[in-house]
């Protein structure tokens, strides 16, 4: 219902917030990497695009433990350890590249993650791979002893 006639108030934090999430949605490029805290919006909506993904995959519910997260220029690498909402249930880990496009967050690739596989994304060559499969990723989200690495 809108009434007319009143100021609308919008208390600071909330502005805030919403500021954050529209940085982190369609931040600039002079950005540094980050990870977003817990309890933020923008952890949130990435950890939600790969539970959605996660359950059209496996039809599994999830929680995650997050191991790594890296966000910067509309892209993000996380690190997860999903597990059962109740935290009984513990499943292999799972790594992500997203990317925010208008519609939000979208999985656009998820490595196999076994040692003794060098196309998985613990192989020497792994990131360079795909970066060269997405040129516009910036190489810094990656986990920093892959981008020393490279170095």
């Amino acid at each position: 219902m809108i009434r007319t006639g009143l100021r609308c108030r919008i208390p600071g934090v909330v502005i805030v917030a919403f500021c954050f999430f529209f940085a982190g949605a369609g931040m600039q490029h002079q950005q540094p990497a980050f990870a977003p805290p817990p309890g933020s919006v923008l952890r949130k909506a990435v950890l939600d695009a790969l539970r959605e993904e996660v359950f059209r995959v496996h039809g599994l519910e999830v929680r995650f433990v997050v191991e790594y997260m890296s966000v910067k220029d509309n892209w993000a690498w996380v690190h997860t350890f999903p597990e059962s909402p109740d935290g009984r249930q513990h499943y292999e880990d799972i790594s992500a590249l997203l990317k925010y496009e208008k519609d939000g967050w979208t999985v656009i690739e998820t490595p196999c993650t076994e040692n003794e596989n060098p196309d998985c994304c613990n192989g020497s060559d792994y990131f360079y791979g795909m970066q060269s499969r997405y040129p516009e990723v910036p190489f810094e989200i990656f986990p920093v002893q892959i981008e020393d690495a490279y170095r």
